[in-house]
């Protein structure tokens, strides 16, 4: 239920689908497993997983949904072997070289071929829809995953008008002032990881992590010209995140005594229902702090 990373992006229009609504809508995109010939299928699934029957799962205007991707596993090694082999046979027997297009061709007949006993691998990206605060998370570290995740949102809903989050100033320009300083603004706190980077040059980065932010030898790396494009804060004690330049949330950890605080309910899904429930207000509440302090630009949602 924990979301370990955070992509935010904000609508462009407030959300305002109901949850039988939403929950209809992503019916004709379910996920159906791989046939024998499916390299890969994607959809919704069971919002709480084996816990739920729904692919929705409202309390209070938030909404979240699942979305799984099975893909077939085959070995570049083994489509290579199994292809030049093709290629010597084809060449031999009608005594001329292939051209690419063939070449391509054969390939794409072997992997066919390799499907049906291809290994799958399924992997479950979650988000939730913060209908009150014109946003949507996704629990992803990639831009990538993200994409597909509203890509198939998007398919199912017919529209959905995003944009990431944006900020008055450069997020690495704000991160580097409060390492500068030493602190960062309530309720946020400096912890003992980052990364700084020598704008104009890549490859001069330094990473620091288990150490005081604050020393000269940190210090002096922002005095040569570095800024920071990583930085591990706390949030109000209860959570530590580490945000980057572009406004990525990544390995977010919640305090164990909000993870814990509805262990002793005897019913996994009202766990999972009071769990996502605090997890959504925690969460609120966080970006409404980070965007406040950070500057984030006004009037997305209109």
């Amino acid at each position: 239920m924990w979301f370990k990373n955070l992509l935010v992006f904000k609508f462009k229009k407030p959300f305002q689908l109901s949850d039988e609504q939403l929950e209809q809508k992503l019916q004709d995109f379910a996920f159906q497993p791989c046939s024998s010939q499916d390299i890969s299928k994607i959809g919704f699934s069971n919002a709480l997983g084996k816990h739920g029957k729904t692919l929705v799962h409202s309390a209070d205007a938030q909404f979240l949904v699942s979305i799984t991707k099975e893909e077939k596993i085959i070995p570049a090694s083994v489509i290579k072997e199994s292809l030049e082999e093709k290629v010597n046979q084809v060449e031999q027997t009608e005594g001329r070289s292939l051209h690419k297009k063939e070449k391509d061709s054969l390939k794409d007949e072997i992997v066919h071929t390799l499907l049906p006993r291809a290994f799958s691998r399924r992997q479950t990206t979650r988000a939730v829809i913060l209908a009150k605060h014109d946003l949507i998370l996704v629990d992803a570290s990639s831009a990538t995953k993200a994409d597909e995740v509203l890509s198939l949102l998007r398919k199912a809903v017919g529209s959905l008008p995003l944009v990431p989050v944006a900020y008055t100033s450069p997020i690495q320009t704000t991160l580097t002032q409060w390492l500068t300083q030493g602190h960062a603004p309530h309720p946020f706190a400096l912890l003992d990881e980052a990364e700084l980077k020598l704008e104009s040059e890549a490859a001069s980065t330094v990473k620091f992590k288990n150490q005081g932010l604050t020393e000269d030898e940190v210090l002096a790396h922002i005095e040569a010209g570095k800024v920071v494009h990583k930085l591990a804060l706390d949030y109000a004690d209860s959570t530590r995140f580490v945000v980057d330049l572009d406004g990525a949330i990544k390995r977010v950890k919640f305090s164990e005594e909000m993870r814990t605080e509805h262990q002793d309910s005897e019913d996994p899904a009202a766990r999972l229902d009071a769990d996502f429930s605090l997890m959504c207000a925690e969460l609120s509440a966080l970006l409404a702090a980070l965007f406040d302090v950070l500057g984030e630009q006004a009037g997305a949602a209109e």
